[in-house]
């Protein structure tokens, strides 16, 4: 049973609020997740009209929502819990009171305080909430990514909210981790005997990690020029899905020792420093070209200055233990590349020993792909007879599982399973200030060796796959990227 809360999100009427988290609030109540006196205060700088706020969210909502998602029945009953409240978070004056004395109407309620703002404000954020006695046993607070511009910085982040909120309390989101998908790698790996005595190195090859994207900076020019595809996608979301993938069997479905197997993950990934660092990344900046058919601006010109920030990334990187000894990782993410889309590969190795006549066709080796996104789903690629032939001819074919079309009215939302994890004080889908230290001691001497020279910045074309050398990354060990148009429907293109 969901118990009753309040939730308070900082940034309320911010492009994250109006986008995922009131979308995903709302799901909730669409399922009835929301106990009936749950309230959601939302915090801005600026003042306007209530009624004139609630256009504005409910007009978000139609456009977030797919058809037929926002009957008015339930936003009737939506609208209502929530409460606006202006609030300059840098200043320590009444309306932090004002809020204190909203919460403390209910005491014995759960509180979770969203922090949909820049990291550097977390701090000062929870002093505030400490300051004014909103900080209780109960609460809880929830940090958006990116969390800190390296360890340092990250460390220092999170050694300010620690202060105030216990490490059980702190909620570290990563929205990629409450994708369908990502949840079913753990049944996939830990329900189904065919598939757990062979993920390690004896039977896998190698496994590619990529997330693509079409867009470019999409008005995020300042925080992206900063950060870079290495600190905005790499540190946190593929190696968290790189955990997950290669973590030992939890000896519970629990949070501390999810959490446990995953640190053990980000502690056994051999560091990248030195030569290395040439030799197993690429790192790329898009230049103009076509996508979909429009022409578009090179990274550059969306920035309107000179930059090195890179806007592709590609690593070979290896986890050096027991299960993964001589298994690459390849990982990859970039902007303004051929093709949306999120996936997992697993390569199986070639069979032993091939009792077919060259005339059969070439052998496949097996490969299983978990996409992510846009349509979430898994493909199982084997050998099997080509049909209507009567000499033996192999073919390889996809074995699909679509969760769309497997599971009937499904609407996945990411951001409503994690906040509803929050809320039932569940900590399993999110990262342990252990895990995204490790993360950045990983991360940090790549990022200070392209700093130092060790690999240059690649032009790669809008609309392609990124920079040559990526492929090239692979082809050196004779192996390929996975593309996501590769496959379309199960046939070949």
């Amino acid at each position: 049973m969901t118990p009753v809360f309040d939730i308070v999100i900082f940034g309320g009427l911010g492009d994250l609020s109006l986008r995922k988290l009131l979308p995903a609030l709302y799901r909730a109540e669409l399922a009835e997740h929301l106990p009936a006196k749950s309230r959601i205060f939302l915090l801005a700088r600026s003042s306007s009209d209530q009624k004139k706020r609630l256009n504005t969210i409910k007009k978000w909502l139609i456009n977030q929502l797919k058809e037929g998602e926002c009957p008015e029945a339930k936003w009737s009953v939506f609208e209502k819990r929530i409460q606006f409240s202006s609030l300059d978070i840098s200043k320590s004056d009444e309306r932090w009171q004002e809020l204190s004395d909203y919460l403390a109407q209910h005491p014995d309620r759960d509180r979770i305080f969203y922090l949909a703002i820049p990291p550097s404000l977390y701090g000062v954020t929870c002093e505030n909430l400490n300051n004014n006695a909103m900080v209780s046993k109960s609460s809880r607070v929830v940090l958006e990514k990116p969390l800190g511009y390296d360890q340092a910085t990250a460390n220092d982040i999170n050694s300010q909210v620690a202060k105030f909120f216990p490490e059980d309390a702190i909620f570290r989101i990563d929205h990629y981790l409450g994708k369908e998908t990502v949840q079913n790698l753990m049944a996939l790996r830990f329900a189904n005997a065919m598939f757990e005595p062979l993920w390690n190195g004896r039977h896998i090859d190698h496994v590619q990690i990529s997330i693509s994207e079409e867009v470019g900076l999409e008005g995020r020019t300042a925080f992206y020029d900063q950060a870079g595809a290495m600190r905005d996608m790499v540190q946190n979301h593929i190696l968290q899905l790189l955990c997950l993938v290669a973590m030992e069997p939890p000896n519970k479905l629990q949070a501390s020792s999810i959490r446990t197997e995953k640190l053990k993950v980000l502690q056994a990934l051999r560091s990248i420093d030195g030569a290395d660092i040439q030799s197993h990344t690429v790192r790329g900046q898009y230049v103009e070209g076509m996508m979909q058919g429009k022409p578009v601006p090179s990274y550059l010109d969306e920035l309107g200055s000179n930059s090195d920030t890179e806007t592709f990334v590609a690593i070979k990187a290896h986890i050096d233990n027991w299960r993964w000894a001589g298994v690459p990782f390849y990982l990859r993410t970039g902007k303004r590349l051929k093709k949306r889309c999120a996936e997992i590969v697993i390569n199986f190795k070639p069979i032993s020993h091939n009792v077919f006549e060259d005339s059969a066709g070439h052998l496949t080796s097996n490969q299983l792909v978990i996409r992510l996104q846009p349509d979430e789903g898994m493909q199982m690629k084997v050998m099997v007879k080509e049909l209507n032939k009567f000499e033996m001819r192999l073919q390889e074919v996809p074995l699909n599982l679509s969760f769309a079309e497997t599971f009937e009215n499904i609407h996945s939302d990411a951001y409503q399973r994690l906040l509803l994890n929050v809320v039932q004080n569940d900590l399993s889908l999110f990262a342990h200030r252990d895990e995204a230290d490790q993360a950045w001691a990983w991360v940090d001497p790549i990022i200070n060796g392209w700093k130092n020279g060790s690999s240059p910045v690649l032009p790669y074309e809008s609309g392609s796959w990124g920079p040559d050398a990526s492929a090239a990354l692979l082809h050196s060990d004779k192996r390929s990227w996975h593309n996501a148009d590769m496959l379309q429907k199960g046939k070949r293109k």
